[in-house]
């Protein structure tokens, strides 16, 4: 008799658990609240992804009408796992800001199939456009342009580079590079004294700088991809008594425009920042609720407008307005 009174106390505690599961999940569907999923680097990565973290974590919210579910990695295998694990989960949208730009199709796929809308954000990838919705993403290789473009007006007799480059293979690191490598293979008088990835770390940064240094190597410019690496790469030089910036031996360009990255340009310690927006959600918001309404976004890719920073001319102004 307590053997079938154990037996039908575990049946009823099993169906109250069934019950509550789907009543929990029928409450979410009633609530009209929007499902997706954000894909993202990590937050820690660097100012930019900071803000840009924040930046979604401000929209994406119960309040402004969605069921938001974060996940966060710098490799693109540990990315696309999430994007699955979302799939299964049935979001309605996905938001991807790739650590690579290869090897999305198959997911991305995956998504569409299961009438999953995708939208990419800050960075673009090597997939078919009709796997996407729509792409909010920073022109990098105009990133890069407009920096190698502004180096090379300041007519050096020769450039001796040192270049830090980003995480290998996402679309900052590859924009940013390529133009500096069709400017060094065009002129035989820009070279580059190094070229290795400190993957956004300003330690490492600092780390390839002063191997440099104790190379004995000449070099006249720092070309970082971000600021976090510029700014390593300036303490290496600090610490060996080599002067930079305006007036100094040492050309010092960074990227991503954070407020105290643009008070060294104001103070005339570096010399060139080149702006990289973070704040992509609101476009986001604005195409997902117009889907929402049957209205498709009028273009596929949108670009965020950006610009260059140059030391002897930014101003105050200048750095609490695009400061990040």
């Amino acid at each position: 008799m307590k053997k079938l009174l154990l037996t039908l106390t575990v049946m009823l505690i099993a169906l109250s658990m069934t019950f509550a599961a789907g009543a929990a999940e029928s409450a979410a569907e009633d609530s009209g609240l929007i499902r997706v999923g954000i894909i993202n680097n990590d937050p820690n990565e660097s100012g930019y992804r900071t803000a840009n973290d924040n930046d979604m974590k401000a929209t994406f919210t119960e309040e402004n009408g969605y069921d938001a579910s974060f996940s966060y990695s710098l490799r693109n295998d540990e990315q696309i796992a999430a994007a699955q694990l979302y799939i299964q989960d049935e979001v309605d949208y996905l938001l991807i800001s790739a650590a690579g730009t290869s090897g999305w199709d198959t997911v991305l796929q995956d998504a569409q199939n299961a009438g999953i809308g995708v939208i990419l954000f800050d960075r673009t990838i090597d997939a078919d456009p009709s796997l996407y919705l729509a792409s909010i993403v920073s022109d990098m290789a105009l990133e890069g342009e407009t920096a190698v473009n502004w180096l090379a007006s300041q007519g050096l007799d020769e450039y001796n580079i040192i270049h830090i480059q980003g995480v290998m293979g996402s679309a900052a690191q590859i924009g940013r590079t390529g133009a500096l490598d069709a400017m060094v293979a065009a002129n035989d008088n820009w070279n580059l004294v190094t070229q290795q990835t400190a993957e956004w770390n300003a330690e490492t940064a600092q780390q390839i700088t002063q191997a440099v240094i104790d190379s004995g190597e000449p070099f006249n410019v720092i070309y970082a991809e971000n600021d976090d690496m510029a700014r390593g790469a300036v303490a290496a030089l600090d610490r060996a008594n080599i002067s930079h910036g305006v007036g100094g031996d040492v050309i010092i360009m960074g990227f991503d425009t954070n407020k105290w990255a643009l008070e060294e340009l104001l103070a005339g310690r570096w010399n060139y920042d080149g702006q990289c927006n973070p704040f992509q959600a609101a476009y986001i918001d604005e195409i997902i609720k117009n889907l929402e309404q049957g209205i498709q976004p009028a273009e596929k890719v949108i670009y965020l407008e950006e610009r260059g920073f140059d030391a002897t001319t930014i101003t105050p102004e200048d750095v609490e307005k695009y400061g990040i």
